[in-house]
């Protein structure tokens, strides 16, 4: 959990309004092109696969898969590396991956769709639907308080604290922002996992009614910290209330199947395990295999923070879907005001604020479930302005720009190489027209 944890609190995402940007006519992926025919070059497209092949070079990589869709057609799709070290199988396209923290923006499109259908509001309090959400407190560290020295690898022990009443209840815009303060912290991750353990063999039905007893870790809407499961796991289960689905069904009928995403899903299946990219870590010595985090392997516990595996085809259905205004092949889902308000900033300077104690750079929002690019130059990004995405713990990246009518993903299995903006960049000074 330290890398998940590590990776996902130092990245924030950002909105931007993107009430005037054009829409592209929805065109199926897989539908190929030749690059010159949406706008990309083909002696510079390349320089995606130079790019990670430094990075499998230099032992920061085993392998990867990179999609690169405009104008409603894949550009360029391509595996480079191999899918495991010991075995040198070569990577496949058609790898399974596991997208972690890229399960929030589905979970995002889920409340948005059942928000459109008049089930939910932003503004409805948690309590609405999971009643022991009522009366949250926040917990206050108590002044003075100096944390004690612990051993080299031993978990550092819970603050004293106190808490006061939460002056308002946390709403579903406070989940989907990540200004609700529930398990948003050090002390509330800590705290959470004594009074309301997360137990992976049972269900979010079982689970998420005793988040209620962990005090938050701030006043909700006072300040913009990342909840790594929690919030959206929360969501989900409010999903599952509120269309009368368990989540993972909600989320086939409702999503996947409309949108061809044959390989995504909260577990993969015996004939597909083949498959699976392996997971690594770096260290000073090189790629060292993990194994699948247990929050992760299960088949009960529907996590809409973090539970999901895809392949990119797959996600580049979803991230289509969203380029195009919230359609594809035919299939609306969400209308395209509603993907504008996901991708508008709703977090006001209380990202960037954060930023100023996290080196994040300034030009960034969040909006509903994604980050969102305010200003590409101030967020030295090479991304456009209005550009929203997320990661995931294990490498794995998306984002769509509605400007050049792009999406592009990015599916690997080692966490904090860098070569997300690396692979931006490539994509970027391939666009010629």
């Amino acid at each position: 959990m330290t890398s998940f944890v590590r990776t996902l609190a130092g990245t924030a995402l950002v909105a931007l309004a993107l009430s005037s940007h054009s829409r592209t006519a929805g065109l199926a992926i897989p539908s190929t092109a030749k690059p010159e025919e949406v706008g990309l070059s083909a002696e510079r497209l390349p320089r995606i696969h130079e790019t990670v092949q430094r990075y499998l070079d230099s032992h920061q990589l085993a392998g990867a898969v990179t999609l690169v869709a405009r104008r409603g057609r894949v550009a360029h799709f391509e595996a480079h590396g191999v899918q495991d070290l010991d075995a040198q199988t070569p990577m496949r396209k058609d790898a399974i991956f596991r997208i972690a923290s890229m399960s929030k923006p589905v979970t995002g499109v889920a409340i948005m769709m059942l928000l459109e259908e008049g089930k939910l509001r932003l503004t409805d309090p948690v309590s609405r639907f999971i009643p022991e959400f009522k009366d949250m407190h926040v917990a206050v560290v108590k002044p003075g308080y100096v944390a004690p020295a612990t051993p080299a690898g031993q978990p550092r022990p819970v603050p004293e604290y106190y808490t006061v009443p939460a002056n308002r209840e946390i709403t579903i815009r406070d989940l989907l922002t990540h200004t609700s303060g529930l398990e948003s912290g050090d002390l509330g991750n800590r705290v959470g996992g004594r009074l309301a353990p997360r137990d992976t063999k049972r269900t979010l039905a079982d689970w998420v009614p005793h988040l209620a007893q962990v005090p938050l870790d701030f006043q909700p809407g006072s300040q913009w910290t990342y909840s790594l499961l929690a919030g959206m796991d929360t969501l989900a289960r409010i999903v599952e209330i509120a269309s009368g689905q368990t989540y993972d069904q909600f989320l086939k009928q409702r999503l996947f199947d409309p949108l061809g995403m044959k390989d995504t899903g909260f577990f993969v299946s015996p004939d597909r395990s083949n498959r699976i990219a392996t997971l690594y870590e770096r260290t000073p010595r090189g790629l060292n295999r993990l194994d699948t985090p247990s929050w992760l392997a299960t088949t009960t516990f529907f996590s809409g923070g973090g539970g999901l595996w895809s392949t990119a085809e797959d996600y580049a259905q979803f991230a289509q879907m969203l380029v195009n205004g919230g359609e594809l092949n035919g299939k609306r889902l969400l209308s395209p005001r509603t993907v504008d308000l996901m991708a508008t900033n709703h977090v006001g300077d209380l990202y960037s604020g954060a930023g100023a104690t996290t080196g994040r750079p300034q030009g960034l929002g969040f909006g509903l479930s994604m980050e969102v690019v305010l200003d590409a130059v101030r967020a030295n990004r090479r991304t456009s302005s209005g550009s929203f995405g997320w990661d995931g713990a294990f490498g794995t990246h998306f984002w769509v720009d509605p400007k050049e009518k792009l999406i592009g993903v990015l599916m690997v299995q080692t966490p904090g190489t860098g070569v997300t903006r690396d692979f931006e960049n490539a994509v970027m000074q391939a666009i010629v027209d």
